[in-house]
């Protein structure tokens, strides 16, 4: 009885420490965002989105970013084998890293991110790829404001796009094509292709309108897009396209932004461009700069600014600001002016 009581004890701490293991860390279905009872086909394209949404070459020094990537490769190399994923929903996590520490099957979970990531989007499609449909991507171009692109930002967007919806009747789906032989004669096969279709819900497609928050992150440059992933046009027996809204930085009243520097005129008197001045500018974000000078300034001079520009993105360097100095001259002098002048200077 003690031996009974003592192998019930050890199955309680081992269920136990199961339960502290599945708590205290992220599952990869979490992970992926997909549900337990998810399909490899669900599987596939939760990776496939999430992978290129954080891939490093589109998160440039966001660890963060580099961090959900690992992350999800990690879950996806598990959950898209089978005897891996059986192994994971049975034991969890750490009865994974035991059967592989045993010696089973794949050798260890030490797949080169990189590879894994090449496997799955380069050296062309697959045939499971190729048969999935994807609706079109939708491009907006957004005007953002330097004040937007330089401390961040978000605009509320009106969307209004195509939605399917249940219709009255059935129609064709999942239309595919399968090879069976044909005995045409003794010891003679001929291969045959049928293409097989199923009975589905009809569909429509409605109207419907709603608001997006696009959010602008600090130094974003021309050309770079905020992706909303499944949000383009839809398609039927398919994954819709995505929505990109592309950066496009607007005009401005006072600063002209070139990369991650910015210019701004400043213009002057000509007494101040002889003797000096002291002289502040505001920026974005309302700091004054002191743009200044004890000594002469010629007409059209500029002058930088380090660290005065645009942030970086993700990034805490910033660019430079320059100053292009207009000098305003007098419309006119008198005759006594002209003589003190030509005392002083002559």
């Amino acid at each position: 009885m003690a031996l009974l009581r003592g192998a019930k004890l050890l199955f309680l701490l081992c269920a136990l420490s199961y339960v502290i293991i599945a708590i205290a860390g992220k599952s990869y279905y979490d992970i992926l965002q997909v549900p337990k009872a998810a399909s490899d086909d669900q599987i596939k394209r939760a990776y496939r989105k999430l992978a290129l949404k954080y891939h490093p070459d589109k998160n440039p020094g966001n660890e963060e970013a580099n961090k959900r990537f690992a992350e999800i490769n990690n879950a996806y190399e598990v959950l898209s084998d089978g005897e891996k994923r059986n192994i994971y929903d049975k034991y969890g996590e750490e009865g994974l890293k035991q059967h592989m520490a045993s010696g089973g099957r794949g050798g260890g979970m030490g797949m080169n991110i990189n590879d894994l990531f090449r496997d799955f989007f380069g050296g062309g499609q697959t045939e499971e790829e190729e048969r999935i449909v994807k609706g079109d991507d939708v491009i907006v171009e957004m005007d953002a404001t330097l004040e937007d692109l330089y401390m961040g930002g978000s605009l509320k967007v009106w969307r209004e796009k195509n939605v399917i919806k249940p219709a009255p009747g059935k129609r064709r789906c999942n239309c595919r094509n399968e090879v069976y032989h044909k005995q045409i004669g003794p010891g003679m096969f001929q291969q045959m292709t049928e293409q097989v279709c199923e009975q589905c819900q009809n569909v429509k497609f409605e109207r419907e309108g709603y608001f997006i928050t696009v959010d602008i992150e600090k130094g974003m440059e021309d050309g770079q897009e905020v992706v909303f992933y499944e949000d383009g046009e839809p398609v039927i027996d398919g994954e819709p396209g995505d929505l990109k809204f592309r950066i496009r930085t607007a005009p401005h009243d006072r600063f002209r932004r070139e990369g991650n520097d910015l210019h701004t005129t400043v213009t002057i008197t000509l007494v101040q461009a002889l003797v000096g001045f002291e002289k502040t500018i505001k920026h974005l974000d309302e700091h004054l700069v002191e743009i200044g000078t004890k000594g002469i300034t010629k007409p059209k001079e500029v002058r930088k600014f380090k660290g005065e520009g645009m942030p970086l993105h993700f990034s805490t360097k910033k660019g430079d600001l320059y100053v292009t100095y207009e000098v305003l001259f007098p419309m006119s002098l008198t005759e006594d002016q002209k003589t003190k002048i030509k005392a002083i200077l002559g």
